[in-house]
């Protein structure tokens, strides 16, 4: 299942190493980790597999739990099989890619961005799936054609049974499956509307997490057979896991709905350039004079250097100011903190929190000051277009 992250703006990507995750080794560019919680799916495995294989190969003793670990090793094969798939293709159409996670409900492909068309949607989404039909399709052919027996066989009926099911569920088009990214992008392409087709998904979602959760209950009049506990817990849990995901996918298409109207021109404050080594009651009295709301310090070759935060000046005590250079309030222009004017939407809401500061220096295409950009000020516009 593919996991889609704000968008990327031409810098490298960065993801934190996830707590208590492992790293395996690197597929496709990305990393592959494991979480913690799958040794805990991988010791159940190997603890129900068990029985299965000391029929099938009796006289293994405690070593039946070591093949039951090892059918666990394989199943999960299939599954970065299934990530890698997303993860190639996301590279070819041109998106950075994060870790792979291998956890306790399969495995997840950080992809940084959301897709531009609904051509590259379909196809990021639809490999997956595919790629676990393939598998369980090959593994079914060599059953046929092989005819091994013993524990290879076991193992290849395991592949079958797995990434069929595997396959079969992630088309179900609802998300966060990735069936539900497939609708999505169906909508997205016919609406000219990713924010309705993700609302479309979400909602189908929902409703396949309502059916997993009722399953369970209805299981025994329809088909005849009572659910265990075990059973019962695992519905549960991929009806929360459904939900949840659906949920979130929705809200941030919400949030994404109202990005556009985000934008660093409209929201910058008019700025002052003034000597770093002028004294900062002067600079404050001169932008007073011009009604600039923020203020920018400059090398005697007109360069900024910093901009003045409006909290330390603020705790700054006014007998003090005619005796301090105003560079002594200000931040330095470190990296992130000039930004181009033009910026809007996703791609300046990233850069903010890429760099996180109370101001942003925005500049013109031909590096001449245009303002000052204040999270503040971004805040409260984001909170007025949500109205």
């Amino acid at each position: 299942m593919s996991s889609p992250d704000p968008v990327h703006d031409g810098g490298p990507p960065s993801y934190p190493r996830q707590p208590g995750t492992i790293k395996l080794g690197t597929v496709a560019g990305s990393d592959v980790l494991v979480a913690p919680s799958w040794f805990l799916i991988a010791i159940m495995i190997a603890i129900v597999v068990a029985p299965r294989v000391d029929q099938v190969e009796p006289g293994l003793g405690a070593l039946k739990y070591v093949a039951g670990l090892a059918f666990a090793i394989i199943l999960w094969g299939s599954v970065l099989l299934h990530e890698a798939a997303h993860a190639y293709a996301a590279k070819h159409y041109g998106y950075p890619v994060g870790p792979i996670v291998l956890h306790f409900l399969g495995g997840a492909t950080a992809i940084e961005g959301e897709a531009r068309r609904p051509k590259h949607e379909f196809w990021i989404a639809v490999v997956g799936p595919l790629t676990s039909l393939l598998v369980g399709g090959v593994a079914l052919a060599a059953i046929m054609l092989l005819h091994t027996g013993g524990l290879i066989e076991m193992a290849l009926e395991s592949l079958v049974g797995a990434n069929f099911f595997v396959g079969v569920l992630n088309l179900v088009p609802g998300l966060p499956l990735d069936g539900g990214r497939v609708m999505k992008a169906l909508v997205w392409g016919i609406s000219r509307s990713a924010h309705r087709g993700t609302l479309v998904a979400g909602w189908i979602g929902r409703v396949a997490a309502g059916c997993a959760l009722v399953w369970p209950w209805v299981q025994g009049p329809i088909t005849g057979i009572q659910p265990g506990i075990f059973d019962v817990v695992i519905y549960v849990t991929v009806a929360l896991f459904l939900w949840s995901g659906a949920s979130a996918a929705m809200a941030s298409a919400s949030f994404r709905a109202k990005l556009p109207r985000l934008v660093a021109r409209d929201l910058a404050r008019r700025t002052l350039a003034v000597p770093a080594d002028l004294p900062l009651a002067e600079a404050v009295r001169r932008a007073q004079d011009v009604h600039a709301g923020s203020i920018v310090t400059m090398t005697g070759a007109g360069h900024p250097t910093g901009i003045v935060s409006e909290a330390a000046l603020l705790a700054t005590p006014e007998d003090r100011r005619p005796w301090l250079p105003t560079s002594t309030v200000a931040r330095s222009l470190e990296t992130g903190l000039s930004l181009p004017v033009d910026l809007a939407g996703e791609a300046l809401v990233l850069a903010l929190t890429r760099t996180p500061a109370a101001e942003y220096l925005l500049v013109e295409p031909d590096g001449s000051i245009y303002g000052v950009l204040a999270t503040a000020d971004v805040d409260e516009a984001f909170k007025r277009a949500g109205r």
